[in-house]
């Protein structure tokens, strides 16, 4: 099989026969054809077949109200007393609104709320629990901010709660692998979602992950997951795709998805990049604590704003903005 990924570049001496990709802020000329099994080739853009031109390069329609043709940030907030990162600092509902608000104050143009960790070796939250967590909060911050909400769950009952409550998208970090229900559930409300990667659940995925090639498996998977949504009736222009960096992923397999991440764009979908604060970025910044992992996440956030990621999910809102707002001025 033949894969194709468009080479994304940013430099303001664009030539003129060069495309724009996804119509957002990147232009290739140049396209790695890829086969598995085989070798990589370098070609112009014109050898690549039309209608995979055409998915690399149609203008991303808006999702939850957010135009795709700048990069958008998704503020992570987990309602959980057991998150990698910030767990329990804002499972109290207080905590959890005055924490959104300083997201959006910050620059946050969607927030992502979650209610079960998927940190490596997470135990299985139940939906009773997982609802009461994130379902009020949900309502809290609909009657207050604009900004669009999405819900992170693996389940449809706690996606119809938070759909009921207000949320804009469906976020599963098992693309409907584990609850089937997910992908009816999203469709019949209307929702665009996003589909991420994961090898195995939370609780194992990190004890011996293997791959034929992992960027062209992530990509076959979530192709797969791409058409058992629009089966149900989700739009491929609704839908975002996820490669799901740390999720079953050893450092090796996270840094070959980053090399590679623009070959989600011949999907014809929005990329999310969610790498904030993960732990490799600690391996090879040298930061064991996720706290410290700040200005690792916005060099990796930075890197999947050169490859045409339309939307980036950071724990530091803040900083990821300012970062941006920079790279786009001078580019």
């Amino acid at each position: 099989m033949t894969y194709w990924r468009a080479i994304p570049q940013t430099d303001a001496h664009r030539p003129a026969a060069a495309l724009t990709l996804a119509g957002g802020w990147c232009w290739f000329d140049t396209v790695e054809r890829i086969e598995r099994g085989g070798g990589r080739t370098l070609v112009p853009a014109h050898e690549t077949p039309a209608a995979v031109l055409d998915r690399m390069t149609a203008p991303r329609a808006d999702v939850a109200g957010l135009s795709l043709n700048a990069p958008r940030l998704m503020g992570i907030l987990n309602v959980t007393p057991d998150s990698f990162s910030d767990g329990g600092l804002f499972n109290a509902p207080d905590a959890a609104q005055a924490q959104a608000r300083a997201m959006v104050a910050d620059g946050a143009d969607i927030l992502d709320i979650g209610g079960e960790s998927t940190r490596p070796g997470a135990a299985f939250v139940d939906v009773a629990e997982e609802t009461a967590r994130t379902a009020p909060v949900i309502k809290a911050l609909r009657a207050e901010v604009t900004t669009p909400i999405s819900i992170d769950t693996r389940k449809a009952a706690v996606a119809q709660a938070a759909l009921d409550a207000g949320a804009d998208l469906v976020n599963d970090v098992a693309a409907f692998t584990f609850d089937p229900a997910m992908a009816e559930v999203t469709a019949q409300a209307g929702a665009p979602c996003c589909l991420m990667h994961a090898q195995g659940d939370p609780a194992t995925m990190q004890d011996a992950p293997r791959y034929d090639d992992v960027t062209l498996d992530v990509y076959d998977f979530l192709e797969s997951r791409i058409q058992v949504a629009e089966a149900a009736g989700i739009r491929r222009h609704q839908i975002i795709v996820d490669p799901g960096i740390g999720f079953g992923k050893t450092l090796d397999h996270n840094l070959t998805l980053l090399k590679n991440l623009s070959i989600f764009h011949s999907l014809g979908c929005g990329v999310l990049l969610g790498a904030s604060r993960k732990r490799f970025i600690g391996t090879i910044g040298n930061a064991p604590e996720a706290r410290d992992r700040m200005p690792g996440s916005v060099a990796v956030a930075l890197h999947g704003v050169r490859q045409g990621m339309q939307m980036l999910r950071v724990h530091d809102t803040k900083a990821t903005k300012q970062a941006i707002n920079l790279h786009m001025a001078v580019n």
